[in-house]
């Protein structure tokens, strides 16, 4: 998918965001005959807000995320920096590690902390320094294209439509008509939630390709970016997926969406790689129907799709 195509996407994604939003909210308030819903939208937004300005001490929390001091890791702190000046940023952001066992990385900040970027120490062991790259140049592109403020501003819509679904079915004011019009304005809601919920899922699936190309695109060459960043999803799908064959829980505590990867699809994705390598080619992978029906519900692409992508954008001489 070439950057024009993602860039498109994207664009139409937010149209239909926030055109949905806009429509419902007109039909709404005038089945309503009040705006009353518009203190539902400020709360939801607060709470976002909120939310957005504290997350990066709840994933540090969580995840057992200190800074990474640059004697401890010089190769990861060199590849970062490398990444930062080809990617136009003013500074570089602060490398933090997660101590926990599975490879992953993810890409996280609010203005009280500023950027920050999180290796754990299960890719430290799993990948050699030319994929640590990879996946730190898709971690900058995150912060680049800033993925949190956008996805922050659209998860606001559906927990409105949400929180008003559950106001209006919960209702016990007013008659049987009433009471009757109130549960179809719910259900209505609701709907809407579920649209919007699927049409963001989308949107993260999107952004995940465009910080793919970015890492792509501050390789030495697209054949290498490709390459690095290929190589780098396998073997973090394949560890993830192996621990969790072997019975490991993988906690995620609500945040997969920031990871460079989804565990909780490893052991499928892991699966369908050593299905790449029996034959040898990954476009010659299939994504079924099934495949692209669990894609809908998932903040990430579906493995054998992304790596096809990465396959076609390793064959351009120049991004």
């Amino acid at each position: 998918m070439a950057l024009e195509d993602l860039k498109l996407s994207m664009i139409l994604t937010l149209a239909f965001i926030f055109g949905l939003t806009t429509l419902a909210f007109v039909f709404l308030l005038d089945a309503l005959g009040l705006a009353s819903p518009l203190v539902a939208l400020i709360l939801a937004l607060i709470f976002n807000v909120g939310q957005w300005l504290v997350s990066p001490y709840l994933v540090e929390f969580f995840y057992h995320v200190r800074e990474l001091p640059y004697h401890e890791a010089p190769h990861v702190h060199q590849a970062l920096e490398e990444v930062v000046s080809k990617s136009g940023l003013r500074e570089k952001p602060k490398l933090m590690i997660a101590e926990v066992p599975y490879p992953n990385a993810f890409a996280y900040g609010s203005p009280l902390t500023g950027n920050r970027v999180a290796v754990t120490r299960g890719l430290l062991e799993a990948l050699n320094k030319d994929e640590i790259a990879g996946v730190l140049g898709h971690e900058v592109g995150h912060i680049v294209h800033r993925d949190v403020q956008v996805m922050t501003l659209v998860s606001v819509l559906p927990a409105f439509f949400y929180i008003l679904g559950r106001m209006f079915l919960y209702s016990k004011d007013g008659g049987d008509r009433d009471r009757s019009g109130a549960i179809a304005l719910g259900f209505l809601s609701l709907l809407i939630y579920f649209i919007l919920s699927l049409a963001n899922l989308h949107l993260s699936r999107i952004r995940e390709y465009y910080a793919d190309y970015h890492s792509v695109k501050t390789a030495p060459s697209p054949r290498a970016g490709a390459a690095r960043l290929m190589s780098a999803l396998a073997k973090i799908v394949n560890y993830t997926g192996r621990l969790k064959a072997e019975g490991a829980e993988v906690r995620v505590a609500g945040f997969k969406e920031l990871f460079i990867a989804d565990p909780d699809s490893a052991v499928e994705d892991m699966e369908a790689l050593e299905g790449y390598r029996l034959a040898k080619k990954i476009a010659e992978g299939k994504v079924t129907l099934a495949d692209r029906i669990l894609e809908l519900f998932s903040t990430h692409p579906n493995i054998v799709e992304r790596l096809r992508r990465l396959e076609e954008l390793g064959r351009y001489e120049k991004l």
